[in-house]
């Protein structure tokens, strides 16, 4: 990211709107994006995007849009068959900026690409890719199940409980994407015991992230409504 993002956090406190390229979503401190007078969206496409783009933008502007688009090329039947790898190959022939390119996915003989900026006109006017024709389909900014806000109701703040009970898995199946190094707090590697806590994002191979909005209220019992913004 050519500038940092405490100077974008103050360019968007300031009035502006701000955007950056796409970025690994692990690499961003979500902690910095809080406070009552600054907004953000975060956007890749797919729930479970591991490349994404930030969009910051002041408290006083209702909604903002994500500059995120996903496309659906399907290659003209008939020819050799395409893996993943080499669709990647035949795209990046294109010459198009590596930073307006997000993530790749295959989907039964089609390639589903997320883009923003020229990258995504240049895809949208594509008809042919690697010597073959190709069908584009614009197929929106959010690909796959979407996010849902949930309140769940915990008994502590572990990364472990949160995260089970927020993905909606047993706290063992999730211990084991924890041991097996799956599952990160803000971009690192998480410990069950973690503690997470307002504006922290928690990500699970497989599973989707779960952004923690806030703490509702304590229950008689001691536990813990919580609101979790959870993309699958």
């Amino acid at each position: 990211m050519n500038t940092a993002l405490p100077t974008l956090i103050a360019q968007a406190r300031g009035g502006r709107v701000v955007r950056t390229p796409f970025l690994n979503g692990d690499d961003i401190d979500r902690r910095l994006l809080s406070g009552d007078d600054l907004k953000h969206r975060l956007a890749g496409g797919f729930p479970d995007a591991r490349r994404v783009v930030l969009t910051l933008y002041p408290a006083h502007i209702p909604e903002v849009d994500s500059g995120v688009a996903v496309f659906r090329l399907t290659p003209e039947a008939g020819g050799p068959g395409w893996d993943l790898q080499d669709f990647s190959v035949h795209l990046r022939s294109l010459g198009l900026k590596e930073e307006q390119l997000g993530d790749l996915r295959e989907e039964r003989g089609a390639f589903l690409v997320a883009a923003t900026g020229k990258a995504a006109q240049a895809l949208a006017d594509l008809t042919e890719l690697g010597g073959r024709p190709v069908e584009v389909e614009a197929v929106g900014e959010s690909a796959g199940r979407g996010s849902k806000v949930r309140e769940v109701v915990v008994p502590s703040m572990r990364v472990d409980v949160v995260g089970a009970k927020g993905f909606g898995v047993s706290r063992a199946y999730f211990q084991q994407g924890i041991d097996g190094g799956k599952v990160r707090l803000n971009g690192s590697h998480a410990r069950a015991s973690s503690e997470i806590r307002e504006g922290d994002s928690l990500s699970a191979d497989g599973l989707g992230r779960i952004d923690f909005k806030r703490v509702v209220n304590e229950t008689r019992r001691g536990n813990f409504k919580v609101e979790l913004d959870v993309h699958k």
